[in-house]
């Protein structure tokens, strides 16, 4: 496994992340095809033993158990200080005001929360799971500030929004002398570049490192065009973000296929080897449910495309409106 900095911050990330959505109990939230405790023990073992030190997870996933989850695993192995646990708020947790949300009430309220189910007494790296507008940001950037003082949290990271929206948080808290946001969670994959216009090109020249969501596309980049899984029929959200331009994009899932083909390597190594190769990208985060994917993932490391293979899966890409925020 390689390892890298989370942009210029001192926080040292594996080239691979592991997203923890996919643990959860089903009966739980609104992921009916997540795996419980018994199911994600092999696969964090495995990633472990394969070097992989991050896992990214959020309060909201299947309704806080995919954060006991992963708190229980790394308790089992006895690997909390070799791991950076990532997780994130906002989304709703319960009601009332503290529920969810970004105020201050609702932060100290969840990451007190987030600390209990993960059970550790501090977050190496807390994230805005995406952004609450309808908060004074300085109101919730303050906020952060105090939980890294405090110890709760080493480092804050955000998530998907406008660009200038990330541009103005950072200077707003340069300017308040707050802690800044190290890393942006965003969605992009070969089907979904739009970052590459404003965000990437900020996160780059202010050392900021990215690590992107969704690489596969919700493993549209995995497997042939029209395959339909468990996942995708009961994926909500993730059905609305990649009907914009449907010709092209069967086109580069072909051209997906026929790299891998050439190569004698999965797609899904293809694509994710696309993503590790751009240079604004720190980590991917890749979402696994059995080891044989996991270990399929992690040989995506090794692969190294020439620019003629870059060059082959982009031209297919039309431009879209961003999704996922």
């Amino acid at each position: 496994m390689e390892y890298t900095r989370l942009g210029k911050s001192g926080l040292v990330t594996s080239r691979l992340i592991i997203g923890c959505m996919s643990f959860g109990e089903p009966d739980r939230g609104t992921h009916p095809w997540s795996t419980g405790i018994d199911g994600a023990r092999p696969v964090v073992r495995a990633a472990l033993d394969a070097g992989i030190n991050t896992f990214d997870t959020a309060n909201v996933y299947s309704a806080g158990s995919s954060e006991e989850i992963i708190g229980a695993l790394i308790k089992e192995f006895g690997v909390r200080e070799e791991v950076i646990l990532a997780t994130k708020v906002n989304g709703r947790m319960g009601p009332g005001p503290k529920g969810g949300g970004l105020s201050r009430g609702a932060i100290l309220s969840q990451v007190d929360e987030s600390l209990r189910r993960l059970g550790t007494d501090y977050i190496d790296l807390y994230q805005i799971h995406r952004l609450d507008r309808s908060v004074p940001l300085e109101e919730t950037l303050q906020t952060l500030d105090d939980l890294v003082r405090s110890g709760k949290v080493r480092y804050i990271g955000a998530s998907s929004m406008h660009a200038r929206e990330f541009v103005r948080a950072q200077y707003t808290a340069d300017l308040h002398g707050w802690t800044r946001f190290v890393s942006m969670q965003d969605h992009y994959s070969l089907l979904m570049r739009e970052e590459e216009r404003e965000m990437h090109p900020f996160c780059i020249e202010e050392g900021i490192g990215v690590i992107p969501w969704s690489p596969l596309a919700r493993g549209r980049l995995a497997r042939e065009w029209g395959t339909v899984t468990h996942r995708l029929r009961t994926d909500e959200p993730g059905s609305t973000y990649y009907n914009q331009a449907v010709e092209s994009d069967r086109a580069l899932v072909e051209e997906v296929g026929a790299v891998a083909a050439e190569r004698g390597i999965t797609r899904a190594q293809v694509a994710l080897a696309w993503n590790l190769h751009k240079p604004a990208v720190s980590a991917p985060i890749v979402g696994v449910s059995t080891v044989e994917q996991l270990q399929d993932l992690v040989g995506a490391v090794d692969v190294k495309l020439d620019d003629e293979e870059i060059a082959r899966l982009e031209a297919p890409y039309t431009p879209r409106r961003p999704a996922g925020f």
